[in-house]
């Protein structure tokens, strides 16, 4: 089960340059805005947006039984959104799984106002064109209600700015299912091939990856106030020890007991005995 995972308010704040004040919103306003989606938080997969070329795609359409990134964005942004989905698509291309039959990816517009040339030109200047991540990738753009049924799903709080005409939002990327249901919620500022590799090999309940990424994922553990993976040396180090130790005494007593059940041994060849019985005989 998923626990509850708030992006910091320190990180809204990075979404615009100058500060609150600058971006013409309260401290109070940015400290509500979070990702706090609850145990069983899903993505509503008969919702209806449009596509980069106008046409009307439904979410569970687009899964397509993949799991798949789920990036929320502010296609005329000016600050940290483009960066952001520039991370993901990095990432993607260096976590060595396959566009399109390992994932897809899913960029959802926060606001209706956004119009197609918009979205294009972010997709062609962050996603880039004719690449396998770029077919695999989709940027929605639909009517507020949609999008508002779309973050509430997600517990995803997001306020707009009308001084700026922006959107002051969480800078994270949700990993789903192919059904739907968020498995990990990760940071979109610094995320990194690793950290997606294993979210996704994670979300793809073994029909993502290798084999020896499920067996990773045994050793690996997910931070949840970071929003990536984190090797977990300490427990293995401690875990290590215990097997070497438990080991080397079953050794000892083992070779104890064969010693034990065998004859005394003899004297080793060349050794000397001691003792009165030991002497030479006596001269004459």
């Amino acid at each position: 089960m998923l626990g509850r995972k708030t992006i910091s308010a320190a990180v809204l704040a990075l979404l615009f340059a100058g500060g609150a004040g600058e971006a013409g919103m309260t401290r109070a306003a940015l400290d509500d805005l979070a990702v706090e989606p609850r145990p069983d938080a899903a993505l509503p997969l008969d919702l209806r947006f449009l596509d980069e070329d106008a046409q009307p795609r439904m979410l569970g359409d687009l899964l397509a039984g993949k799991p798949a990134i789920v990036v929320f964005s502010d296609y005329t942004c000016r600050t940290l959104c483009g960066p952001i989905l520039t991370f993901v698509s990095v990432g993607l291309e260096r976590s060595g799984l396959t566009a399109g039959t390992d994932y897809k990816l899913v960029v959802i517009g926060l606001d209706p106002k956004d119009d197609l040339q918009s979205v294009r030109s972010t997709k062609a200047t962050r996603i880039g064109s004719g690449t396998p991540l770029a077919a695999a990738t989709v940027m929605l753009t639909g009517d507020e209600a949609a999008v508002t049924r779309a973050t509430a799903a997600l517990g995803y709080r997001s306020a707009y700015d009308p001084e700026h005409d922006q959107f002051a939002h969480p800078a994270a990327a949700f990993v789903v299912t192919p059904a739907g249901r968020i498995s990990h919620v990760l940071s979109g500022l610094g995320i990194d091939g690793q950290d997606l590799r294993l979210a996704l090999v994670d979300a793809g309940e073994g029909r993502v990856g290798s084999l020896g990424d499920r067996l990773r994922l045994l050793c690996y553990g997910y931070d949840a106030v970071r929003g990536v993976y984190t090797e977990r040396i300490t427990l293995w180090l401690e875990l290590a020890a215990i097997v070497t130790v438990a080991s080397m005494v079953a050794a000892i007593v083992v070779l104890n007991a064969k010693s034990s059940q065998g004859n005394p041994p003899g004297p080793l060849p060349g050794s000397t005995r001691h003792g009165r019985n030991a002497r030479g005989p006596s001269p004459s």
